[in-house]
């Protein structure tokens, strides 16, 4: 007789293809640095990283969580210099979906450089209602502009 080889015991999580929904975790401020030569973060926002897919849409459950948008809510979506602004109005021409994030429009993309795949800091502002969604090249500009950088081998500038 000959013996039937069984079967690997593979959790749901592990297995490839197979997806579950997992909740999103507490939004957490980032930590500050202190020091006489660098400002004070502000205390009304809220960071977060997104990635642009292919129809412009930008997600993090807990960024858009932080506002409270709902289905349904209309948004204004704006764009100039590599940042791109949406706020919650009842005027707005973009509506909210069922799933949480923002579509940015393809002309608005493209005035702003970013194309799918592209990563971007997301700011929001629950004070003022409002989501802004940074280029890297802008980031790295504000870092270049702003912050000291290393340079040549391990020193500091």
């Amino acid at each position: 007789m000959t013996a039937q080889p069984i079967a690997p015991v593979i959790p749901a999580l592990a297995r490839p293809g197979v997806r579950t929904r997992t909740k999103t975790g507490p939004v957490r401020r980032l930590p500050v640095a202190m020091g006489p030569e660098i400002p004070a973060a502000a205390d009304d926002v809220v960071y977060g990283f997104g990635r642009i897919d292919a129809s412009g849409r930008v997600a993090d459950r807990a960024i858009t969580s932080v506002l409270g948008w709902q289905p349904g809510d209309r948004l204004t979506v704006t764009a100039a210099a590599g940042v791109v602004i949406a706020r919650r109005e009842p005027v707005g021409m973009v509506t909210m979906p069922a799933r949480p994030y923002v579509a940015i429009p393809a002309a608005l993309r493209r005035r702003c450089g970013l194309r799918p795949g592209d990563r971007v800091l997301l700011a929001v502002l629950p004070g003022q209602d409002a989501l802004a969604a940074y280029s890297f090249s802008v980031v790295d500009q504000a870092l270049r502009a702003h912050a000291v950088f290393p340079h040549g081998e391990g020193g500091w500038s």
